[in-house]
């Protein structure tokens, strides 16, 4: 059987019911009477902040969480799933966002796990590769190789394998939890070929997903959780991005709305000299050599493709990368920047755009993440005592709102919001002039970004002076004194924000002939 002869165009059934669902832990309610409604041949978005229920609601649907009340059906059959293999017995499969493959195994190893195909004397490794193949092709991936390793594939061919590893079972549902936050736009685009070619042979997709653009363009309907309860169900062509972000944040997009008007009425223009100054600074093979002043209590915006040289530039600014030509200023003196703790002695601090990487250390604690830097900086001979270390802590997750409030939660933990505030307050306890933030609302929830968003400008307003990254040209715009664009390595232009400046000025601006 192949995956068009799963299609059943005009079906008016619905594959999957979930009504009235409550799901309760020890630290309360995180479903109260949610309901989820899948259709074959379509896919469904489900959208909704960090805490809004989401994952919950999605494991419940997989079977590894019970619902202490309402009903799960699947094709008109109330179904008491005992666990994940029992919900993939009626036919629903998940692809979680971390993947799950195993790294020492081929594509073909992979897909077909616990799948393989026996032979007279075992496992037919022959013919489990063919069965992979096949799939492969079913979902127009014929060109990889399944005998390849999995090492060395990129995120989005890791991700395009786990998908056909759960389409192994022939499900006619699909569960995808946040697919493409390691996607650049390219991997999207094939992404999202492969998922209408599912949903086109009848399977019903639920696609979970922070990226709203995304969501929108991809969807045939949108259901949206708010506080652990079903908001509504929409039809997506008929729905614009500010009724999405509206129906998800309730009252928190008038705070996101307060943040533009007061930008807007407090821009600052460049005066005096500046704090920071980079005269020709740059990198051989990274960023052109590069003029730019940075004034206290400025937001200066820097926009670009990825590979752009932003994210380049920002590493060389704050030590995180060293330059091989230019030099630097700071207050007028010349200064030397050629590692991350020269940064920090020199009260510059940097969130690098990979928050997992080089941000959070996921074995540590809340409190022993935040104190890193500032213990780094101090040296480990002079510890921070029980009560700075409490003090200064208990101060960060205040005035962040992180959550939990628990300083001793190990951060693996935390919702990626929650772990990139805290990521901000490490920055943030070493008191730095210059604030270097290189996408921190990347792939996280919307009521975060408006936190975040929202303490950027506070501290400016103290004197901070801070760069700010972000793929999403709209923040930029919305936070930005001056705005500096970048491509193909270098710096292409400098506009200073105001009425006209709007995000169709910097598309046009990138997108320019050189």
């Amino acid at each position: 059987m192949d995956l068009q002869s799963m299609a059943t165009p005009g079906s008016p059934h619905r594959t999957v019911e979930m009504v009235g669902i409550d799901v309760v832990f020890t630290s309360g309610p995180a479903l109260t009477g949610a309901r989820l409604c899948l259709a074959p041949g379509e896919i469904h978005g489900l959208m909704g902040q960090n805490g809004a229920g989401k994952s919950t609601l999605i494991k419940t649907l997989t079977g590894i969480h019970r619902p202490d009340a309402g009903m799960v059906k699947v094709d008109g059959v109330e179904r008491r799933f005992s666990g994940p293999a029992d919900a993939r017995s009626a036919g629903i499969s998940a692809v979680f966002q971390d993947e799950w493959l195993t790294d020492n195994l081929s594509i073909g190893e992979n897909m077909m796990l616990g799948h393989e195909v026996r032979g007279r004397f075992g496992i037919s490794w022959s013919r489990t590769h063919q069965r992979a193949a096949e799939m492969l092709r079913e979902l127009g991936l014929g060109d990889l190789d399944p005998r390849a390793s999995v090492r060395s594939l990129s995120p989005a061919l890791r991700q395009l394998v786990a998908i056909g590893r759960a389409m192994i079972d022939r499900p006619r549902v699909l569960v995808l939890d946040e697919p493409t936050s390691s996607l650049d736009l390219d991997d999207v685009v094939r992404l999202f070929a492969v998922l209408k070619r599912l949903r086109d042979s009848g399977v019903a997709i639920l696609f979970v997903s922070h990226f709203l653009e995304q969501v929108l363009a991809l969807s045939d309907r949108i259901t949206v959780l708010r506080d652990g309860s079903t908001v509504g169900e929409y039809p997506a062509h008929s729905m614009d991005r500010a009724e999405l972000i509206a129906s998800m944040l309730g009252e928190d997009i008038e705070a996101l709305r307060r943040i533009g008007a007061d930008r807007r009425q407090h821009r600052r223009q460049p005066v005096g000299p500046p704090m920071y100054q980079a005269l020709g600074l740059g990198r051989r093979g990274a960023v052109a050599p590069t003029d730019l002043e940075l004034h206290r209590g400025e937001i200066v915006g820097f926009a670009g493709l990825r590979g752009s040289g932003r994210t380049e530039m920002a590493s060389l600014l704050s030590g995180a990368d060293r330059f091989d030509r230019g030099r630097v200023l700071i207050d007028g003196e010349p200064t030397h920047v050629p590692d991350p703790r020269s940064g920090m002695r020199n009260r510059i601090a940097h969130a690098s755009e990979n928050r997992h990487e080089d941000g959070i250390i996921s074995e540590l604690s809340v409190r022993e993440n935040i104190v890193l830097g500032i213990q780094a900086l101090r040296g480990w001979s002079r510890p921070l005592s029980t009560a700075e270390t409490d003090s200064l802590v208990r101060a960060y997750v205040d005035s962040l709102d992180i959550s939990p409030a628990d300083p001793g939660l190990l951060a693996k933990y935390l919702s990626g919001g929650n772990q990139q505030k805290v990521v901000l307050a490490r920055c943030l306890a070493t008191k730095p002039r210059l604030l270097v933030l290189d996408e921190p609302t990347k792939g996280i929830d919307l009521a975060s970004k408006v936190d975040i968003q929202a303490h950027v400008v506070r501290l400016a307003k103290d004197g901070v002076a801070i760069v700010y990254i972000s793929s999403d040209l709209d923040e930029v715009v919305r936070l930005s004194d001056r705005i500096v664009v970048f491509k193909d390595r270098e710096k292409i232009g400098e506009v200073s924000n105001g009425p006209w400046l709007t995000v169709d000025t910097i598309v046009e601006m990138i997108a320019a002939d050189s």
